[in-house]
């Protein structure tokens, strides 16, 4: 009797890190050459030497392409403020579509599907709508801040109420997850509704925008704010691959693996809730990127949240440049909101995501 052994796994698994490290580098390469036409493109066009001379001047570097104070300024006060809300934009949503599949165990999760988005967008609406008058009330240097705390608030508190509608005895029920977000979609649309009836003209245009999403009217001052609370979930939700890995075999599983279940989907609610929160509070509502993304990475990658978060912050950021720069230079001189174009490509990828799995024997 022979003993039949596997002599081809190191190799299997040489192939399959070597195959991450190309997909990551070909991720960084698309994510730059994003950057690079999003910044440079629009009604005045930069080129890429004129951009690249413009971002070495505060390092003291001198490099041979002459720019003009127009270019200067469209790049600094415009377009890169834009691009990093993008950027920031597109790696929480997707980071936190990740997290929250890994969380469910199934790839239909997605922050704007089960209501998450809404419910941030629903907070924001009520600080924009009152907010005049609270600001006597409230001490100045918070006052910034306010949007982008009402909206993770909002976001964490849909988050928690879909996850315990969802979850029974450690197993997530996922029509029950998908008919919860449907729920709390329309409460909150019903709730955005009422503030678009008693909001007057200045209101109204603001909450249009948060309704249909937009990079647009950016700047260094609305973004500084916000950006700690993105950053902060973007980096903190990658380190949770592991305890995600767990999860993926169950919640008892990983418990006996030695990992703290409740704490793990504690931090993992409050950290996607704090990255669409605060995404929300500046960009509106930017549906299906966070439920495109992560399953395009495992397609490609596999289900290993170690590669698998990483690569979905990375092409969230990049498809989020791309889908801006096309929101922005189709209809010149009028600009789209970007949240009709994610959705015009979102909706018929979820179908097809449906359909998908139907054929598979369900969910």
């Amino acid at each position: 009797m022979s003993v039949v052994t596997n002599t081809n796994v190191p190799g299997a698994v040489a192939s399959r890190h070597m195959r991450r490290r190309i997909m990551g580098f070909c991720l960084l390469a698309g994510l730059a050459l994003a950057f690079l036409f999003s910044v440079g493109f629009g009604a005045v066009t930069i080129s890429p030497g004129q951009i690249l001379a413009l971002l070495a001047k505060p390092l003291g570097l001198d490099l041979p392409w002459s720019y003009g104070q127009r270019e200067e300024t469209i790049l600094y006060a415009i377009r890169l403020p834009r691009a990093c809300l993008g950027m920031m934009t597109g790696a929480a949503l997707a980071v936190a579509g990740a997290a929250l599949q890994g969380l469910f165990r199934n790839p239909l999760a997605d922050p704007a599907l089960i209501g998450v988005s809404t419910g941030a967008a629903l907070a924001a609406s009520v600080v924009i709508v009152f907010s005049a008058g609270w600001a006597a009330t409230m001490i100045a240097p918070l006052l910034p801040y306010l949007l982008p705390i009402a909206a993770f608030g909002g976001g964490l508190l849909t988050t928690l109420i879909v996850y315990m509608i969802a979850n029974r005895d450690g197993q997530t029920d996922v029509a029950t997850m998908l008919l919860a977000g449907v729920a709390l979609n329309a409460i909150a649309a019903a709730g955005i509704g009422l503030l678009v009836f008693i909001s007057d003209d200045q209101q109204l245009r603001d909450l249009n925008f948060w309704l249909l999403g937009s990079l647009g009217g950016v700047t260094w001052a609305r973004l500084l704010p916000a950006a700690p609370f993105i950053c902060i979930a973007i980096i903190a939700l990658p380190l949770m691959a592991r305890h995600l890995n767990a999860m993926l075999l169950g919640e008892r599983e990983a418990l006996h693996l030695g990992f703290h279940v409740e704490r793990t989907k504690r931090v993992i609610i409050i950290m996607a809730a704090l990255a669409v929160g605060a995404s929300v509070a500046l960009t509106g509502v930017i549906g299906f990127i966070g439920l495109m993304v992560p399953h395009l990475v495992r397609l490609v990658m596999g289900p290993d949240h170690r590669a698998l978060m990483p690569a979905s912050v990375i092409l969230g950021a990049t498809l989020l440049l791309v889908a801006d720069l096309a929101a922005r230079t189709i209809a010149l001189p009028a600009e789209l909101p970007i949240g009709i174009l994610t959705s015009c490509v979102g909706g018929p990828f979820f179908l097809w995501l449906l359909m998908a799995r139907r054929e598979k024997g369900g969910w």
